[in-house]
């Protein structure tokens, strides 16, 4: 049993000798990280492209999760569609935030509102594609939303059929979702 052990090992360290790895100390801030989908990207401080952070790395160095907004020192290794971290040294989660509390990213899923808080229901969702719509009934138009959105204001998903509330506005293609909750009674506003 010793033997087959070792003699893994033995073959395991062969393969990872035979191709070294170059690895480059980067320091930098979490941009964003979804823990269902296992992955999140890292903004180098040095202004090289951003760093892919998957799941498997944190786990390896005894991280479950991370937040948007913390400072992290980590090993990054060139892959063929970027870099990657391979080894966290370091994380400081005192400049973390929650996402509902970080500045509008300026992209093209963002929109100003110029409805009131609306209730409407989830048609459909795909967390691959990053975008779903909502619906306010028959005869209305549907209302686009973007996973952008939903992480601004800390959903992870939405689930069709699910109620929600909503500020829309016009985008480029029509309706599109600026903010989003999710709808819960408040209790002090129920009838007794």
């Amino acid at each position: 049993m010793v033997d087959k052990i070792s003699s893994k090992g033995v073959a395991f360290f062969e393969e990872l000798s035979s191709e070294p790895v170059e690895l480059i100390e980067v320091t930098g801030v979490v941009k964003w990280f979804d823990v269902a989908k296992g992955f999140g990207f890292i903004i180098p401080d040095n202004g090289m492209q951003d760093v892919l952070l998957h799941v498997t790395c944190l786990r390896r160095d005894g991280y479950q999760t991370i937040l948007e907004g913390t400072r992290i020192v980590a090993l990054v290794q060139k892959r063929d569609r970027g870099y990657q971290a391979f080894r966290i040294l370091s994380m400081d989660q005192s400049t973390a935030v929650h996402p509902s509390q970080m500045p509008p990213v300026r992209t093209h899923v963002q929109v100003t509102p110029t409805s009131g808080l609306e209730r409407a229901l989830v048609k459909w969702f795909n967390r691959t594609k990053g975008f779903g719509f909502l619906t306010r009934g028959e005869g209305t138009e549907d209302i686009f939303v973007h996973m952008e959105t939903l992480r601004r204001f800390g959903l992870t998903e939405l689930r069709p059929g699910q109620t929600v509330l909503v500020r829309f506005g016009d985008g480029d293609k029509g309706l599109m979702a600026a903010e989003i909750h999710p709808d819960m009674p408040n209790p002090s506003t129920r009838s007794h």
